[in-house]
């Protein structure tokens, strides 16, 4: 069996500041790729609402999100799992740094919260579902392996796809668009920007094909096979 990725959904930016917009003009979701190896289907960072996917992921694979197997989110930032309730049969993947880091924000939110006297329902509620997530393994399948990308987020992370032909990394935010990619530029919200430049380095010298965080694939100065 050899390891194969589709793309889903391109995702967008609310605003892309690149093309020299300055505030929100449209709703920002991720990238969202499906990568198969046999009968193990990972679906990377469920974005888009869970109707809008259900239908977007049957007309590129002709099946239904009943068949995901996993589900891999590249960060726990809110808009690159959107949909994921509407997987609840699929194990939930991220990296254990991400799931610390955000574990600890939200637990920090709560005490708050109740020593105010706010409603913390929501926090809650976000906290119930974060804790369903595992931590990923370092290989999910022979050809892909987990592979950290820290700065976007406190434990940001993608997928490292390597069959025979081509390395192929899922980068999320480490790779915001093409754009961002080309000028060597990172995402300005990073948690950590000396830590992102690292990534967005390494991430230029390991890759073949890189899938954008809220764009399409892009090469890297090599031929399609």
């Amino acid at each position: 069996m050899t390891v194969e990725y589709r793309i889903i959904s391109i995702g967008a930016l609310s605003h892309h500041r690149l093309w020299g917009e300055g505030g929100s003009v449209r709703t920002a979701h991720a990238t969202t790729t499906l990568v198969s190896d046999g009968d193990r289907r990972i679906l990377v960072d469920p974005s888009l609402p869970a109707v809008a996917l259900a239908a977007r992921f049957n007309e590129r694979t002709g099946k239904t999100l009943a068949d995901v197997t996993d589900v891999f989110c590249t960060t726990l930032r809110p808009v690159h799992r959107r949909s994921i309730d509407a997987l609840p049969h699929a194990a939930w993947w991220a990296s254990e740094a991400e799931l610390d880091a955000y574990t600890r924000r939200l637990e920090e939110i709560a005490q708050t919260a109740d020593r105010l006297g706010d409603d913390s329902e929501s926090v809650a509620a976000e906290l119930a579902l974060v804790r369903r997530f595992r931590p990923a393994p370092e290989t999910f399948a022979p050809q892909i392996h987990f592979y950290p990308l820290t700065g976007p987020s406190p434990g940001s992370a993608g997928l490292l796809l390597t069959p025979a032909t081509q390395t192929v990394l899922i980068a999320g935010d480490a790779a915001l668009t093409r754009e961002h990619v080309q000028a060597g530029q990172i995402w300005q919200g990073c948690a950590d920007t000396a830590a992102a430049m690292e990534a967005f380095t390494d991430m230029l010298e390991v890759a073949d094909v890189i899938v954008c965080g809220h764009d399409n694939l892009m090469m890297l100065g090599r031929k399609w096979l």
